[in-house]
Parts: structure tokens; sequence; C-alpha cells
């Protein structure tokens, strides 16, 4: 039984580089496959003020710039390409790439994260970069002067309004709910900010715009009533969807959400298959848990290879 590597790794966020950090120290024939540039979500993060050892707190790309940093100086093997396809019963998984490459390992970790949830509402699709953005960090320059709105009550939404606020005159947070899930800490910052609004148990029904961007949101609230909420700008962040569109759900386990389950070891239903980070089924999504499941699933993956590790051949 041969292979090309001993382990691949789907992913550069946080959870795909602490894994790598930890394949390339332990000598672990390893390739981390990366579709685009490594850090994930953590790239549109302006700020992260939660992660321990950064006590003033750090911008999600210097973070990542100093995983990768981490990752480069032990020689960690990346190629950036889009993954198409993955066979993983048998004790050799085959991962298919874009470019036509057909590569195999003997034991595989799954990092393929999770991207912005939407809101289905008439108008988000057409008016998608034209006022209607899942990114502050991306897109709040854009908005100096103006007023805007943040749908969303959890840490990511109330702290990219405070973001926002460093840009426009006015953010009003529109949340569904008659309180904020964000941490304590976000939540007094928030309601202290002077150009934060809110709006309580209300939800978007529609965005309107035209050929300039987004002009108003049409806002329902609990009780039956109603309003328009003149912005030129909405920004929606309610939450994550898994990025699993590459991987055999069929041959996974799953939660109802499409999330991977695994047990606290990393492993899936599959031997020798793990998975870390945001694509895994769990209650918190944080960088620092990602890091810390990207650690484990490696080691397990380590575990899992023991007194086989000469079967995998030269690449």
């Amino acid at each position: 039984m041969q292979a090309d590597y001993q382990l691949i790794i789907i992913g550069g966020g946080p959870a795909g580089l602490s894994a790598g950090l930890y394949a390339a120290r332990g000598r672990i024939k390893t390739l981390l496959v990366e579709k685009g540039a490594p850090g994930g979500q953590v790239l549109l993060t302006d700020w992260v003020d939660n992660y321990p050892g950064f006590t003033e707190g750090v911008s999600g790309f210097e973070l990542i710039e100093k995983m990768t940093a981490h990752v480069d100086r032990f020689g960690l093997e990346k190629k950036f390409a889009a993954v198409t396809r993955l066979d993983l019963p048998g004790p050799v998984k085959t991962v298919f790439l874009d470019n036509g490459e057909k590569l195999t390992c003997l034991s595989i970790i799954l990092c393929t994260g999770a991207r912005p949830r939407k809101l289905g509402v008439e108008g988000e699709e057409e008016l998608t970069g034209q006022g209607v953005s899942y990114c502050a960090t991306c897109d709040g320059p854009f908005y100096k002067g103006q007023e805007i709105a943040v749908v969303g009550g959890g840490n990511t939404a109330i702290q990219e309004a405070l973001h926002l606020t460093k840009f426009a005159d006015k953010v009003t947070v529109i949340h569904r709910r008659d309180e904020l899930r964000a941490t304590r800490i976000l939540q007094e910052k928030a309601f202290a900010n002077p150009r934060i609004d809110f709006l309580w148990n209300a939800q978007v029904r529609k965005i309107e715009g035209d050929a300039n961007g987004v002009n108003n949101v049409q806002i329902a609230f609990k009780d039956g009533s109603a309003m328009d909420l003149a912005v030129t700008g909405i920004f929606i962040l309610i939450g994550v969807a898994p990025n699993n569109e590459i991987l055999p759900l069929e041959q996974l386990q799953v939660d109802d959400a499409g999330f991977i389950i695994s047990n606290t070891e990393m492993e899936t239903s599959i031997p020798g298959v793990y998975v870390a980070g945001d694509i895994r089924s769990k209650n918190f999504r944080q960088i620092v848990n990602a890091v810390g499941e990207g650690a484990n699933a490696e080691l397990s993956a380590e575990q899992f290879l023991a007194g086989r590790k000469h079967e995998a051949g030269p690449h």
C-alpha cells in the first residue's frame, strides 16, 4: 500500500495551519491544499482581541501572516488549488484537484471552514456588492459619512458594527430577538457607542436599491408593525454555512446543517479522516478553538499513522 503523502490537510485557515505546523514539526510527509490565500474568514476580520498572547489585540491579516510564517519555518509543503472531489473510504484516500491532479494519502484532515450565511430575502442577491455586504473589514471604508445597517446580534455582528462606526455616521443593528447574543464586553461597547442604534424583534423583509446601490430596507417587527430604513449599505452577519460542497457527505456523518460530526479527538465516522475548524459540528466557532482542534486532529492522525509511516511513497 503506497500513497503520495502520509497526510493531506484540506484548507489553510487557522485549523489547517495549526494541523500543518504540528505535522511539519513531527516530520510527517504532509501537504496542505488551499484554493486561495491562507487564512479563511480570519482575513476578513478587522481586529482580533481575544487570541491569547496578543495583549493589545492583532489584525486578522497579521495573525494569519504570523501563523503562515510559523509553518513555513518548518517547511510545510503547500499547494494552491481547488479540490473538486474526495474519495475517503479505504486505507488510501484520494484528492482530486481542479488542475487534473490526483493525490493520494493515508490520512486526511478536513478544514474547509464555513462562509457567511445569507438572509434569502428579495434584493439580497441582486444588490450584493452594491450595498449588500458580508464583510465589514472589506467594505466598511466605502461608507464614510453614511448611514448603514448591520443584521445580527452575535459576536461577529456587534464587533463589526463597532468597526463600521470608524467610517459611517450611523450604524443601525437589526436583531430578531430582544437582546444580543454577543459577549457582555462587546455589548457594553456597542451600547455606549453614540453612532450605534438598535432595532429589536426585527427582521429584514426586502432590500431595495437601484443602479447606484442600496437605498432602503423594509423591516418587519414581531408585533406586526413595519418600517422602512433608509440606508446606503447593509452588512449581513447572521452566522455561517458549511463549505461542504466538495465533501462526500454520503460517506461522512453530518448534522442537520451539513457540518461534520466528530468525537473529541476529531475523528470522523471514517477511519483516517479527521476534521477541525468551522466545518466541524459544534456550538462555538472561534479562532482559538479552531487552532486547538487542528493540533488535536493532527495528533490523532499521527497516532493513526504510527507503525506504517514507511508506506507513504515518494511524491
